[in-house]
C-alpha cells in the first residue's frame, strides 16, 4: 500500500479529524504520514470539492499549530531535567545546552521561518526550542510564522495544481532537499574557514 493510499483511507474514515489529529502526531514524530504529504493531499481534495477549502485550511493549520505547541512545552518542562539526569549517557551535558542556545541567539530566530521546510528537521523542532528555553513569545513570532509558511505552501500545491499536484510535489520534496544540501555545505564550509581564521590569528 503506498503512503497516498494511507492517506486516502485516513480521509475517507475520519474527514477533517485527520487533520486535527494527525498533524500533531506528525510533529510528535510518530511513523504517520508526514505532514508535506498530508497538507499537500488536502489541497487537492478541497480542489475536488471533497473538502471544504476554508475549514479544511483552518484545521491543517490548527493541527500543526497544536503539534509544535505541544512538543514546545514538552520540551520546555522534560528537556532540561532529563538533561541534567541522563544526558550523561548520550554525552549531552546542561553546559553543551547552554551554548547550543547561544548559538540560537545569534542566527536562530530568523531559522524558524524556514526549518519546517528542511526534512526530518520538523520533526524535532519543537521539542529542541523547548529545551534550549526560547521564550513563548519568539516561538508565537517567529514559528508560528513558519508554520503558517509552511501550511499555505503545501495546501496550496494541492488545490491550485489539482490533478497535477503528485509531479508538483514530487519536483517541490526534491528540490528542497537539494536546496537545503547546498545550504549546508555552504554553512560547513563558512564555518570551516572562520575556524582556521581564528585559529591563524590564535598563533600568530
Amino acid at each position: 500500500m503506498s503512503l497516498l493510499d494511507v492517506v486516502e483511507q485516513l480521509f475517507a474514515q475520519y474527514g477533517y479529524f485527520v487533520l486535527l489529529v494527525g498533524l500533531p502526531l506528525d510533529f510528535i514524530a510518530l511513523p504517520i504520514p508526514p505532514g508535506n504529504s498530508t497538507l499537500t493531499y488536502t489541497g487537492y481534495l478541497s480542489y475536488k470539492g471533497v473538502l471544504h477549502l476554508a475549514p479544511a485550511f483552518l484545521l491543517a493549520l490548527t493541527g500543526s499549530l497544536l503539534g509544535l505547541t505541544i512538543t514546545y512545552f514538552i520540551g520546555y518542562r522534560l528537556g532540561m531535567p532529563l538533561v541534567e539526569r541522563y544526558g550523561r549517557l548520550l554525552f549531552l551535558k546542561p553546559s553543551h545546552v547552554r551554548k547550543t542556545r547561544q548559538y540560537y541567539d545569534k542566527y536562530g530566530d530568523k531559522l524558524l521561518l524556514i526549518c519546517f521546510f528542511i526534512p526530518g528537521v520538523r520533526q524535532f523542532i519543537g521539542y529542541f526550542i523547548g529545551i534550549i528555553r526560547i521564550p513563548y513569545r519568539t516561538v508565537v513570532i517567529y514559528a508560528y510564522t513558519g508554520i503558517c509558511l509552511w501550511v499555505i505552501a503545501f495546501f496550496a500545491i494541492g488545490y491550485i495544481f489539482g490533478e497535477q499536484w503528485e509531479f508538483v510535489f514530487s519536483l517541490v520534496e526534491k528540490y528542497l532537499k537539494f536546496a537545503f544540501i547546498g545550504l549546508g555545505a555552504i554553512l560547513l564550509v563558512f564555518l570551516v574557514v572562520r575556524w582556521l581564521i581564528r585559529n591563524r590569528r590564535h598563533y600568530r
